[in-house]
């Protein structure tokens, strides 16, 4: 099942479209779905009289997705479209389970069709677009050789779930579902930490409770990782189902061992984002970073890995999302630094067979790359959580066929063969020359990048008193600030490699804009470098314009006009990055309001495309509303066929895509507050 039960640690309020009748029974199945209780919800909604409308279908399809049971979810999305459900994310919810099930062709055709609807979550569009290329890739996964044994280990797995091993001491430490009080997201038992002593490294002796004062019976805890000394454990804690606590979800939590043994009673990090999901740490092999899984705000997808340094007195710095590289619109989670540098970790969001599957990040030339471990690591199920005590020996988790009972911990060794070297041109039994000297190893050469340039206006003119702020787009932290002086000009900023950031610039009288520059792809080989240390500076200038009435807004933040289908006026999920950008361009220029002009192709009456223009508008309007921008500051316009941007006139034969370029909304600005 999706994450298993190691969703144990996320829980997602959703608003569910449920139907009217039977309406106290809905009422407090509602109630359950909304505090996360799902299998209480499903018991309420399919005690309803009308348990079998499409409504009602489709929300216990959404309880058993969101309590990790997907194939349950498919079975009631399945009745839920027989029964007529017109819901929109229908065919995203449905392909998931479509995949898990290796029927690749009908998860590609669900997914085809998701992304041709109107009023889609956008979220869920990206995620969708990337998936359809993921899937194209599945063949030549199968086709990679694998060194992979894998075998189930004996002694610790039950009938509940067992994840997240980890060795310490002697001792695989793990996660489990054996405590006496229930979670009521799923039915289950809630998870704590547990140990057993490694009789071998494939059998394990009896199980104990890993510590009475780390042990919660009404949280879940679990994914504990230890530091290179191995006195402090890091651990995650949380979802007890209480309204009242002091925080809302999962967070980290430390534990020091004293010399009897004993664990101290749980501290929280200051790491921790209280309105956020932070799971899965794990330390560096040198114990001076924390790695962990987060869907705290301003990252990439659903869950993003981050690391944090810790200096010698044990603080720790300001968290870092892991990039583009690593992170995807999907869910990455359960990262593993190995002692040779490498970055394991899980991921549904990279190309997969299923669930999450087993990836392994490598730097190579200086760029990331991420590759799928393959089978039989990976299945059509979860396949995550891996560890290593020695360099090809270690233990994951799978709730795969086949196991005891839901997730279950597999031994796993890398038969793969060491690394080729190349011969050298003299036999090894022969002496070298007198004349030859022994190849020196190559120094890698240090490149230091910049970025600085000037501020002008429309005419060229340098301004001065504006400033730049360089903000990281995966962090939304800001690297660098400066005050721009007589010459107008910035800078040096220093820049990281494959970063993408954005320049913010402010000045009294002129629109507050943003400029994306990214290091991406612009690192320096090294075979081209000549000095042992190089600094290279990227310039940027950027222009700034004063608001006026009637400037078109489209043009000075590079807004992409965005289109409509053929006589409708809902958003479609390529608009919807769009407004976003129009709420981001509002929210920085808080005095400004601005008209959205919508426009029709010159099919059907003049009239009846007026109001469809001037629906339009205001569909486009209570997007950018609903994001927070008040009303106030927003005009919605019709313009029906009256401003057409083609020779598309009536009785002018043209294609469908000339069409489409009529069919638009544009923004201008009409008002400063």
């Amino acid at each position: 099942m999706r994450f298993s039960n190691i969703l144990f640690f996320i829980t997602i309020l959703t608003v569910i479209n449920a139907c009217t009748s039977s309406k106290s029974s809905l009422s407090s199945g509602q109630k359950a779905f909304e505090r996360g209780e799902y299998e209480v919800a499903i018991k309420e909604f399919q005690s309803q009289s009308d348990a079998n409308s499409a409504p009602t279908l489709y929300s216990i399809a959404e309880s058993y997705r969101l309590s990790n049971r997907p194939l349950k979810a498919q079975e009631f999305y399945e009745k839920a479209l027989a029964a007529g459900s017109k819901e929109k994310e229908l065919p995203f919810r449905m392909f998931y389970a479509k995949k898990i099930n290796g029927d690749y062709s009908g998860a590609k055709a669900l997914l085809e069709e998701y992304i041709k609807k109107d009023s889609i979550n956008p979220d869920n569009f990206v995620f969708a677009k990337k998936e359809l290329v993921n899937l194209t890739k599945i063949d030549s996964l199968k086709l990679v050789k694998s060194f992979y044994e894998v075998k189930p280990i004996e002694g610790v797995n039950s009938k509940g779930s067992d994840f997240s091993p980890i060795v310490y001491n002697g001792d695989l430490i793990f996660t489990s579902s054996r405590k006496d009080d229930i979670y009521k997201s799923n039915n289950l038992p809630f998870l704590g930490l547990y140990k057993a002593k490694l009789m071998t490294s494939q059998q394990s002796g009896k199980v104990d409770l890993l510590s009475k004062n780390v042990f919660d019976e009404a949280v879940n805890e679990g994914t504990a990782t230890f530091s290179k000394d191995g006195k402090v454990m890091v651990f995650a804690r949380g979802n007890s189902g209480k309204k009242k606590e002091a925080t809302a979800d999962v967070d980290l939590y430390s534990s020091s061992v004293d010399e009897a043994g004993q664990w101290s009673v749980p501290q929280l990090l200051s790491i921790s984002d209280s309105l956020a999901w932070d799971s899965s740490p794990a330390f560096s092999a040198d114990g001076r970073t924390l790695y962990f899984a987060s869907n705290r705000e301003g990252g990439l997808g659903g869950t993003d890995i981050y690391r944090v340094n810790m200096d010698a007195s044990g603080r720790f710095g300001t968290p870092q999302n892991m990039g583009r590289a690593i992170n995807t619109p999907g869910d990455e989670m359960f990262p593993f630094a190995a002692k040779d540098g490498r970055l394991f970790f899980a991921s549904d969001g990279h190309a997969g067979y299923g669930g999450l599957d087993l990836f392994v990040a490598t730097r190579k030339n200086g760029k990331i790359e991420v590759d799928n471990l393959g089978l039989p690591m990976n299945s059509r199920f979860d396949d995550f959580s891996l560890t290593n005590f020695e360099n090809k020996k270690g233990y994951f988790s799978s709730n795969r066929d086949g196991g005891q009972g839901d997730d279950d911990i597999y031994y796993y060794e890398d038969t793969s063969p060491d690394p080729v070297v190349e011969a050298p041109v003299i036999a090894k039994t022969d002496p070298p020359k007198e004349t030859e000297k022994p190849k020196e190893k190559e120094e890698l050469k240090i490149v230091r990048y910049f970025l600085a340039g000037n501020i002008t206006d429309v005419a060229g003119t340098p301004l001065d008193s504006a400033r730049i702020r360089l903000i990281d787009v995966n962090t939304n932290l800001q690297s660098a600030e400066s005050i721009t002086i007589e010459d107008g000009k910035y800078g040096k900023f220093a820049l990281e490699t494959e970063t993408e950031y954005t320049l913010l610039v402010e000045r009294p009288g002129y629109f507050t804009k943003r400029f994306p520059f990214t290091m991406v792809g612009k690192e320096i080989p090294q075979n081209q470098l000549i000095k042992p240390e190089t600094d290279t500076t990227f310039l940027l200038t950027t222009v700034l314009e004063k608001p006026a009435n009637n400037l078109v807004v489209n043009s000075i933040f590079e807004i992409k006009t965005i289109y409509y289908d053929l006589n409708k006026s809902n958003i479609r999920g390529d608009a919807a990055p769009e407004l976003d950008k129009v709420v981001t361009a509002l929210n920085d220029n808080p005095t400004v309001k601005i008209e959205l002009g919508s426009h029709t192709d010159s099919r059907s009456s003049a009239q009846y495309n007026q109001a469809l223009s001037q629906r339009r508008a205001e569909a486009a309007i209570k997007y950018i509303i609903s994001k927070g921008i008040e009303p106030a500051r927003l005009r919605a316009k019709g313009y029906g066929e009256s401003q057409l941007v083609n020779k598309c006139l009536d009785g002018v034969e043209c294609t469908e895509e000339e069409h489409q370029q009529n069919r638009r909304t544009e923004f201008k600005v009409f008002g400063l507050k």
